[in-house]
């Protein structure tokens, strides 16, 4: 039996360590700022609100702060922006390298159309879904990366509260919702939160039912993202590898395939009703 499946958990891949870069830098420089302000990890716990272990290991660059903690840090310790300045590539540094570019691009874009193949949308997941979805995972990721991962893709969603809203689009395949990733329970909460976020103003969900006999994009799941500089930029991902595409020729054929997968896929009130049904079926 492979160490992974007797429950013991391997070296983290360099992607995976938070203590690198510009966490690291950010620990030394939140030690350098609370020594010099005279406070110990306790007393700073205190009046931030978290436990001395947390202080230490945000320090060691052991566990990435979140923009909350920057953000009351940098006030408490009077650093006048030195901390918050660091703050979007420390928020950054929560995903695995492959797509720390494409979460800065979304964090700010204008619209983003989606077709998932494996999984539910990582905007679309409950946080038992996505817990489900990073356990699952081979190799074995650890257990603080684990909760590092979920917090990060929990933050994203934070996107439906912007505004301007941005506009959003999701093809789903049908076998995703039929999946019971997690367990039935944990399956049924995701497709209720699928409901829910499709009702939205500016989203629309669409399911590709498995039973069509055209499928334009059989090369995988994809994203098209149009930033604030009204750029279009195309987004593959397979295997934990992943390619953004600029060529304007590459994001022309993706655009064409997402707009044959919509028109091929159930309307958006017809996919709700799938969904209804899925919902009582599971």
């Amino acid at each position: 039996m492979r160490e992974e499946e007797a429950g013991q958990q391997r070296p983290r891949r360099p992607e995976e360590e938070p203590g690198t870069g510009v966490v690291a830098a950010f620990g030394r420089q939140l030690k350098l700022l609370r020594v010099r302000a005279g406070l110990d990890r306790v007393e700073f716990g205190k009046r931030l609100g978290y436990s001395a272990e947390t202080i230490a290991s945000i320090e060691q660059g052991r566990r990435i702060p979140q923009p909350r903690f920057i953000d009351k840090a940098d006030e408490v310790l009077g650093a006048e922006g030195l901390l918050i300045a660091l703050k979007e590539e420390v928020a950054r540094a929560q995903y695995p390298a492959y797509f720390r570019d494409v979460a800065r691009l979304e964090v700010k874009a204008t619209a983003l159309n989606n077709y998932a193949v494996y999984a539910v949308p990582g905007l679309l997941q409950t946080e038992d879904y996505a817990r489900a979805v990073f356990q699952m995972q081979r190799p074995l990721l650890g257990d603080d990366v684990i909760e590092q991962r979920l917090e990060a893709r929990l933050a994203r969603q934070e996107v439906f509260n912007r505004r301007p809203a941005p506009l959003m689009s999701f093809v789903i395949e049908e076998a995703v919702l039929r999946r019971p990733l997690g367990g039935r329970r944990i399956m049924k909460e995701a497709l209720e939160q699928i409901m829910l976020t499709s009702q939205l103003r500016q989203v629309e969900v669409q399911v590709m039912p498995t039973d069509r006999e055209d499928n334009a994009a059989l090369g995988g799941p994809f994203t098209l993202i149009d930033t604030e500089k009204r750029q279009r930029i195309a987004y593959a991902e397979v295997q934990d590898d992943s390619r953004l595409y600029i060529e304007v020729s590459r994001v022309r054929e993706l655009e064409a395939r997402y707009g044959i997968l919509r028109s091929q896929a159930l309307t958006p009130s017809e996919s709700s009703a799938f969904i209804e049904k899925l919902m009582g079926e599971t």
